[in-house]
């Protein structure tokens, strides 16, 4: 017994564990009959991809959400978005909190490793101001699209509040389930849709620490810590990024951007530069982009948003530290230093770590699903680069591949999720420091 609970109790070990477990149930509730509109329950693949798709707060999807699944399927697919974005460990201390009114040490220390936090103590606020930042969000967007609804489309009460409340947790969560079979492509010059939704996706993926330390000191941008000066600098630079490519390579693309005129062509590049940061919503047709788009969105879906947010990927912030690392390197200089702060080596090496076993893993994703399958090398890199990055944009092949492929994109998107790391370390059974050092030699690079 406590060798099982030395294994499993370590954060980096039971928050995997955790998930797997919401992923069962949302995967067994969903293969009850009440769940989907087919008679006799969907197929186990089809359950089990949907609810590892809700839980990663991916969006990937193998059959069409608003048609296959019944409003109680559609209520499992939001729980299980609503678990997954706000974290196992920090829903499960939040419940803790509220009923007992305090916090055990191993709760806390989970769920300080699951929210990133640095002291300890802060651990039970940070829990709250969590939830409350989640609860706001979601309520403001919520009433943004009811309303919208309500007035501009003229949907029943209830049916605006639903779809409201539905893809502002989606939003805000990054996860990109729709309850339209083409996303939102009907909404693609509405300002008043599109802006509040990737408004959501940015404060949700841009990281739970990053936005209460810009509610503290927003105006105080010196006083920021390195990490949210790295996380806010290169989100703003990604976004840049997106929409210049979209406009560039799409403007004479009349299967996407081409189509629209003026301040519509604008909103589409605003978001579809903001979705693979990584919310799988799309308002013109993926399938339709250039291969030079694909290219870009690859990379900006591979680094994700920000840590301790909602968002997949590498992370922002990993993508930053290798950036100084190799400005470091190239100027010569012995340490790696962001602003006036001299960065951890061992922030140094995680950073590598994770990029280098995201890339393997991406690679490992896009050669199983072409060996399996006829699509082009375009159409399978952004799908394992979506899936890993919990994106859940297509190109529209995700339904076509085989089972074995769909099995795929599920290891992709469960490991995208609780992160490379935390994934590595939870198949080990310990891991501890050498008690030695071995003399130093410099090897022959490049």
């Amino acid at each position: 017994m406590r060798r099982l609970r030395g294994t499993f109790g370590h954060p980096a070990r039971i928050i995997p564990a955790g998930f797997l477990g919401i992923i069962t149930i949302g995967t067994v509730l969903l293969s009850l009959p009440i769940s989907s509109r087919p008679e006799g329950g969907p197929p186990l693949l089809v359950a089990a991809f949907t609810a590892v798709s809700a839980t990663c707060v991916t969006g990937l999807v193998v059959v069409d959400t608003p048609s296959y699944w019944t409003p109680f399927g559609q209520g499992v697919i939001l729980a299980l978005i609503q678990v997954g974005g706000f974290g196992i460990m920090t829903g499960a201390s939040l419940l803790g909190l509220l009923v007992a009114r305090r916090l055990g040490l191993a709760t806390r220390l989970r769920t300080q490793h699951e929210t990133r936090t640095i002291e300890l103590g802060d651990v039970r606020q940070v829990v709250v101001r969590v939830a409350v930042l989640v609860v706001v969000c979601e309520a403001v967007l919520t009433s943004v699209l009811t309303a919208r609804f309500l007035l501009e489309y003229d949907y029943p009460p209830r049916t605006a509040l639903w779809h409201g409340f539905f893809h502002a947790v989606s939003a805000f969560n990054n996860a990109g389930f729709a309850l339209y079979t083409n996303s939102l492509i009907r909404f693609v010059a509405d300002w008043w849709i599109c802006l509040p939704i990737c408004m959501a996706v940015v404060v949700g993926g841009i990281g739970f620490p990053v936005v209460l330390e810009l509610r503290r000191a927003w105006r105080r941008p010196r006083s920021w810590t390195i990490h949210t000066k790295l996380t806010v600098g290169m989100t703003v630079l990604l976004l840049l990024v997106g929409f210049g490519a979209l406009m560039v390579f799409e403007s004479g693309n009349r299967a996407t951007l081409g189509q629209l005129d003026g301040a519509d062509r604008i909103l589409a590049a605003i978001t579809q530069s903001v979705m693979p940061r990584t919310a799988g919503f799309n308002s013109v047709e993926i399938g339709f982009l250039r291969s030079e788009t694909l290219a870009v969105m690859d990379g900006l879906m591979f680094v994700g948003g920000g840590s301790a947010g909602t968002a997949g990927g590498i992370k922002v912030t990993t993508f930053s530290l290798l950036a100084f690392v190799i400005l470091a390197e190239i100027r010569g200089q012995r340490d790696v230093t962001v602003g006036t702060r001299r960065v951890d080596p061992r922030a140094q090496r995680q950073a590598l770590t994770i990029a280098l076993l995201g890339v393997a893993l991406v690679a490992l994703g896009t050669m199983a699903l072409l060996a399996d399958n006829r699509f082009s090398l375009d159409q399978v890199l952004f799908e394992a680069a979506s899936a890993f990055g919990t994106v859940g944009l297509s190109t529209g092949i995700t339904a076509d591949l085989v089972p074995r492929s769909q099995w795929v994109l599920i290891v992709l998107m469960y490991v995208g999720r609780v992160g490379t790391i935390t994934a590595a370390t939870a198949l080990a059974l310990r891991s501890r420091d050498r008690l030695y050092r071995w003399p130093e030699e410099r090897p022959i690079v490049g």
